[in-house]
């Protein structure tokens, strides 16, 4: 199963682990996008996963089914997470590329349900056929290379996820930043135009200007859980930081929420 393939936006290769489990890692164009254990889709190796479970988690009862929409597939790791954990979970998959989709289907035995939709879909024109107030979760993993493509950025792109999210549903994005972390807030100024409750995570390191990293952007309408996340964080073998809406307003005091107009357009 080890190999690398063409895909419709480039290439993507499989990396088996070397400790004698059977987990891989799915790179996509050079960048590493997910990993997956077949024989344990709980165990999460990449901290950003852990830190969109932990809000996940915490923000909907133990064991209760999700309705919940992935903007980015690759090997499917939260997707995956939450069938194991939730059963009677409904989710769909949008994955842009149908190369990827097909390596991975074949890989690690993915099929598409009634429980797991794999659809080959740009994020966001998946989401606008989807129904409203449909799920109580939608997740953003989509990148174009180390970047987030940018209509999947901007304050329209968020009205089409509040669309799809139902009462009470919360919002979690993952990007890729430097030290400077501009994208970070300009994408903080964006969800906290469109969510009345915003939080970020990143490691303290890449917070205080001194790595690049992943940022994960938790929103919702109403509270978000802060103790119960705050611990799962703290229980992590990575130290992560979390703002509240209001450390997350000052981190991103002075930038404008992005705008479809500012933005190159898909191709």
């Amino acid at each position: 199963m080890p190999g690398s393939w063409p895909v419709d936006t480039g290439r993507v290769e499989l990396l088996p682990d070397d400790d004698g489990r059977r987990g891989w890692t799915v790179v996509v164009n050079g960048v590493p996008s997910s990993h997956v254990d077949l024989d344990d889709p709980t165990r999460l190796d990449f901290e950003y996963v852990r830190w969109i479970i932990g809000v996940l988690d915490a923000v909907t009862p133990d064991g209760d089914p999700l309705r919940v929409v992935h903007l980015g597939g690759a090997g499917c790791t939260v997707a995956r997470y939450v069938a194991a954990t939730r059963p009677g979970s409904r989710q769909v998959v949008l994955e842009i590329d149908a190369g990827v989709l097909d390596v991975t289907r074949r890989a690690f035995g993915l099929r598409s349900s009634p429980a797991l939709r794999l659809v080959v879909a740009d994020g966001r024109a998946g989401l606008a056929d989807l129904r409203e107030a449909g799920y109580e979760a939608v997740v953003r993993d989509a990148f174009a290379g180390a970047a987030v493509p940018s209509h999947l950025t901007t304050a329209e792109f968020l009205t089409e996820v509040r669309r799809v999210l139902a009462p009470g549903g919360v919002y979690l994005a993952n990007l890729a930043d430097d030290p400077h972390l501009a994208a970070a807030r300009h994408e903080a100024a964006t969800v906290l135009g469109s969510f009345a409750h915003v939080a970020m995570i990143a490691e303290p390191g890449q917070l205080h200007g001194r790595r690049y990293g992943n940022v994960v952007l938790a929103a919702r309408d109403e509270p978000l859980p802060w103790s119960p996340i705050e611990r799962r964080l703290a229980a992590d073998p990575v130290p992560a930081r979390m703002l509240a809406t209001d450390e997350v307003r000052a981190f991103a005091s002075g930038y404008r929420p992005l705008l479809d107009r500012a933005v190159k357009p898909p191709e």
